[in-house]
């Protein structure tokens, strides 16, 4: 009996210890150039670069929307946005209904915890940042409410230095666990998000406890402003050098965060992802230090806001020390609606109906078993549709005729050339499929995937001409 038990407690002990900490970490309209190992030369992401030499550099992949809240309900569900309704930044919320990565790694007891930027529903009944408009009492959707244990998050964008003051903090404190505060909230925005994801770690491994970090920086978002040091940094880049100082700030962060790992001995047993919730802000490419909209695509065409690569091809890296090759580039496409299936598959967990998951486990391309993606993805904002199957990206403002854009990214990567006319069959298939989609999505946002929940959708389904 006493053998029996002891080989249960090492069988329960190494069960334990083979599930991975997951790290999601995020940044805020920070562009696919915008980083060190996506070549770009002035901004400072050493923490970054090496991050990336010791993983894997997802040289192609999709933010899930153009714009930061239909992205981030992608990161936490793997379902599309059209499916529950948040149509746009600062519209809708993430409905109770949906399965979401805190909740399945809750599940198999992880401790959860998210840090930094929410923008998935108002975090008062009250108040929101947005005024009466955003309907903080319909809208009302926090992270502690959706299977966090730990939370330390605004509702919407904030100054990058010193975030609990100026007009983005009007109506937009941190709320810290749910109370809104303005304790300790001054300096680099990202140090002051990261002061609170760190101790959360420490109380984990402390509780032997695996955990999900979800850390949201709010860097580079406007308000765009640096501090003195980072300032000093970029010396000759005029308003440029705000943009460049806070991205160096939160690399620094980054950084930190590493080093707490490796002092904890968690390092080696920690998924991390890292990405941009779309391209970067302004309606064209910087070509001056007069601006301190200055990020870069790399060449991609069209920014936040467009379907074009610019605005929704962002930089991204994992890395899973001996699960991962580092130092591994890869070009097969993904994207952040894989997260939810690809930590499932890991974890072990089984969806518990047949709602549709629009994501699939990324790791087979991740670790380059894979090098053709099998599911398309979808692309949906305001007039228009999109779906990327295989090498061709179609975007279109109608289901039946006209208004196409057919592009061969394998060979035309800076979408310059149109070949909707001269590839109509092409057309046809891929609209069959955007149809075939936006279909589903109709069912799923009246409720239908959630069974008899008695779940009411807050606003008609937006469909495509």
């Amino acid at each position: 009996m006493k053998y029996f038990c002891l080989i249960l407690c090492i069988s329960l002990l190494s069960s334990a210890q083979e599930k991975p900490n997951i790290i999601l970490m995020m940044c805020d309209d920070l562009g696919w150039g915008d980083t060190g190992f996506n070549g770009n030369k002035i901004i400072k992401t050493p923490e970054l670069d090496t991050l990336a030499s010791q993983g894997v550099n997802m040289k192609h992949f999709y933010a899930g929307g153009p714009v930061c809240s239909p992205t981030r309900g992608t990161c936490l569900t793997g379902r599309h946005y059209w499916r529950y309704g948040i149509w746009f930044a600062n519209k809708g919320h993430l409905p109770k209904e949906e399965i979401n990565i805190a909740q399945i790694l809750k599940e198999k007891g992880y401790a959860t915890g998210h840090f930094g930027k929410w923008h998935l529903g108002t975090l008062s009944k009250t108040v929101s940042a947005k005024g009466k408009a955003r309907k903080p009492e319909l809208n009302f959707a926090p992270p502690w409410e959706r299977s966090y244990d730990r939370s330390f998050v605004t509702e919407s964008a904030i100054c990058t230095w010193d975030p609990g003051y100026g007009k983005r903090a009007k109506d937009n404190p941190f709320y810290d666990d749910g109370k809104p505060t303005m304790e300790n909230v001054k300096g680099g925005a990202a140090r002051v998000v990261m002061d609170r994801a760190i101790p959360f770690i420490e109380k984990a491994v402390a509780e032997k406890k695996p955990f999900l970090s979800v850390i949201w920086f709010h860097a580079p978002h406007e308000d765009i402003k640096a501090g003195p040091e980072y300032l000093k940094m970029y010396e000759g880049y005029g308003e440029a050098a705000h943009y460049y100082g806070c991205i160096t700030e939160l690399d620094e962060q980054v950084g930190r965060l590493q080093k707490k790992l490796k002092e904890l001995g968690v390092y080696e047993n920690t998924l991390q992802f890292f990405t941009s919730d779309n391209g970067p802000e302004g309606k064209t490419e910087p070509k001056n230090n007069k601006t301190r909209r200055a990020g870069v695509t790399g060449g991609f065409k069209g920014r936040k806001r467009a379907l074009y690569d610019g605005g929704v091809r962002v930089p991204s890296l994992a890395v899973w020390p001996g699960k991962l090759k580092a130092g591994t580039e890869i070009n097969t496409p993904v994207s952040t609606l894989d997260y939810f299936p690809t930590i499932a598959k890991i974890i072990g967990y089984e969806m518990p109906d047949s709602r549709p998951i629009d994501g699939m486990d990324m790791m087979p391309i991740v670790k380059g078993e894979l090098n053709i993606r099998s599911k398309t993805i979808p692309f949906r904002t305001t007039n228009i549709a999109g779906i990327l199957k295989g090498k061709y990206k179609l975007l279109t403002k109608s289901l039946g005729g006209g208004s196409d854009e057919l592009y061969d990214l394998s060979t035309d990567w800076k979408e310059s050339n149109n070949l909707a006319s001269s590839s109509p069959e092409i057309v046809s298939e891929l609209k069959k499929e955007i149809k075939e989609f936006l279909n589903s999505a109709e069912k799923s946002h009246s409720g239908k995937d959630y069974g008899k929940s008695g779940f009411k959708p807050v606003e008609k389904f937006q469909k495509l001409k």
